[in-house]
This record gives C-alpha cells, sequence and structure tokens, in this order.
C-alpha cells in the first residue's frame, strides 16, 4: 500500500487556495475493515481534508484505529465525536449538523477503501459550478477481501427531483457537497432527523436536486465498494437485490420510506425552486388518493425510475396502495 505522509493544505495548479473537504463518516463496531479505509484517505492526492468521525457507541478497536490515525496524519486533521446511537442514518445527519459551516462535504463509510484521486476528481469537478452542486461516482463492488465483483450502475437517465423523489441514486459513499450544497443539507437537516428518514444519501440526492443544484454523476469508478455480512447497505444490481427491493415495494417497506422523505422535504420546502415545489405538492396530494388514481396523478407528474422495468413497478405497486399515505391532520379539516 501507498505510505501515508502528513502533508499541509495543497495548492491547486492555478495557485489559488484549495478548498478544504470535511469528511464525515459514521462508525459502528468498524474495527475490522477501518484501517484500509482510513489509509486510502490518509493517501488521498488531494490534501486538504479534515476528518469528522461520528461514533455510535463502539466497544471493539474502532476509536484506537481513529486515534492512532489522527497522530500518523498530524494534529487537528481528525476529529472524534459522539453519536447519537440511533443508527447510520442518524449519525450521518448527527455528522452534518456538527460540521462547519461553508466548507465542501464528502461522505465515507468505514469499510469501503477509496481511489487515490477520489477527493481530487470531486473537488475538480465541482469547482467551476456557480450555485450548489451535488457529486457522486462509480463504485468497483468488491467481495470482503477487495477482489473485484463488478462495477456499479451507470445510470442513463437524467437525474433529476422526479428521479429522486422515487430511487435513490447517488451513492452516499462517494457523494461529495460544495459549500452551497452542503449549506442546504445543513439547513434540511433537522426536518429530515425528526422525519427519521431511511436512507441519508436519498434524501441529499433529493434536496439538492429539488433546490435545482447542478447533479454530476461521474462515469470513473472512484472507490471500491466492499460487500460483507455486517454492511449496513448492500449492492443493488444482482438479480437477488433487485428482488428484494421490489419485495420491500410491494409489502409497504418502500412507502413508509417515501412517506418520511415527503415529510422531511415538506418542512423546508422554501429550499425548492417554485417547480419543484409543485411537484412535491402534487406527489403529497397523489399519495392521499386510491391507489389508481394516485398511479395516474403520479404518471402525469412525470415521476420515473432510471428503468422502465422500474418506473413500471413503481405505478403498479402506487395502484395497489403500497405507497398510499395517510392524511395530514391539516388535509382532515379543509
Amino acid at each position: 500500500m501507498t505510505e501515508i505522509h502528513p502533508t499541509p493544505p495543497g495548492k491547486p495548479a492555478n495557485g489559488g487556495t484549495a478548498p478544504e473537504v470535511q469528511i464525515l463518516m459514521a462508525t459502528y463496531q468498524g474495527g475490522r475493515f477501518l484501517q484500509e479505509q482510513l489509509h486510502s484517505i490518509g493517501a488521498q492526492r488531494y490534501t486538504n481534508w479534515q476528518l469528522f468521525v461520528s461514533d455510535d457507541g463502539s466497544w471493539d478497536n474502532t476509536r484506537d484505529l481513529v486515534a492512532s490515525f489522527a497522530a500518523q496524519v498530524g494534529h487537528g486533521r481528525v476529529h472524534l465525536i459522539e453519536g447519537p446511537r440511533q443508527g447510520a442514518t442518524q449519525n450521518f445527519l448527527h455528522l452534518i449538523q456538527q460540521a462547519p459551516d461553508n466548507r465542501m462535504l464528502a461522505f465515507c463509510d468505514q469499510d469501503d477503501v477509496w481511489h487515490p484521486d477520489k477527493l481530487a476528481f470531486a473537488v475538480e469537478s465541482l469547482g467551476e459550478i456557480k450555485g450548489p452542486a451535488h457529486y457522486a461516482a462509480r463504485t468497483i463492488i468488491t467481495d470482503e477481501k477487495l477482489a473485484p465483483v463488478a462495477q456499479s450502475r451507470r445510470f442513463n437517465r437524467p437525474l433529476t427531483f422526479r428521479n429522486a423523489l422515487v430511487q435513490a441514486c447517488m451513492a452516499g459513499n462517494t457523494s461529495v457537497f460544495n459549500p452551497d450544497a452542503a449549506a442546504l443539507l445543513k439547513s434540511g437537516v433537522e426536518a429530515a432527523r425528526l422525519a427519521k428518514i431511511e436512507s441519508h444519501d436519498w434524501w441529499a440526492y433529493q434536496l439538492t436536486s429539488g433546490a435545482g443544484a447542478a447533479i454530476i454523476h461521474d462515469p470513473r469508478p472512484m472507490l471500491m465498494y466492499r460487500q460483507h455480512s455486517q454492511a449496513e447497505m448492500g449492492r443493488n444490481d444482482t438479480i437477488s437485490a433487485m428482488a428484494k427491493r421490489l419485495g420491500k415495494l410491494f409489502a409497504g417497506d418502500y412507502g413508509s420510506w417515501v412517506g418520511a422523505n415527503l415529510a422531511a422535504l415538506s418542512q423546508c420546502r422554501a429550499l425548492l425552486t417554485t417547480e419543484n415545489r409543485q411537484v412535491l405538492d402534487g406527489v403529497v396530494a397523489a399519495l392521499q388518493c386510491r391507489g389508481p388514481f394516485a398511479a395516474q396523478r403520479l404518471r402525469r407528474l412525470g415521476l420515473y425510475r432510471q428503468t422502465t422495468a422500474g418506473t413500471v413497478a413503481l405505478l403498479a405497486a402506487t395502484t395497489m396502495g403500497r405507497l398510499r399515505q395517510p392524511l395530514s391532520s391539516n388535509n382532515r379539516s379543509r
């Protein structure tokens, strides 16, 4: 492996100041694979980063590994804080709340291995964009020992709010946000926490796309996405994985996730563009209708998943009432 050498914040080729990236890592019992991930962060070609680790009560050697890495890379670059102990999603939301303002943010899983250019390519991709921007990339899916298995999916349809409302396409373990997009996350995070959203990366894709951010999906794989039995989330491109997710769609789990996302977005709707506020309101109203009418309205609103089969399955589940949301107290009073 590449050796880690403590380095001062880097300077870009044009002589300007390199923007600081706050890496947000949620940990829990991560000692088995954490050292390789920390090593890959230390080996990044882009050096102006700080690492915030929120640990959710680990009793293995996770904290010791973080402390050792902090000593290795130099004073003040690694910060260990206490997590909320409410699961991985709440831990990431907690990290967003605790992160400094006016910085780039990068989500980081405890068991992956980053390619040396990951941060450099993300910062480069985001650097020329005015206004909020959200970057993500493909991954190399591996087995437990990091032997490559496949590349993650490449999405061919546009990455928009109408897609984000019904599909998570911006992988959290690759996501990086420029300061304007990070500010959006910080503005909406308390609503997401209270709504008990299922997935921080799905919510982030919804909020950034809904607010009109530039959405960048790099076709180049930027990390090794390790699959193992303790992983919080697994790959979603195999037949068995898709069947499992389809089962959740028709069982109603997906409907409860959508409901939590809609609740979170509705509480910060002022952050969305005018058009996307109208889309959000239309979806909320549609999912309070009986199944066939709800599906018809979603189709008219132009919601879509990345494949035709996925969109058909979404509308079929909606027709069966699996996405129906209860009327709010405000709606009952009208």
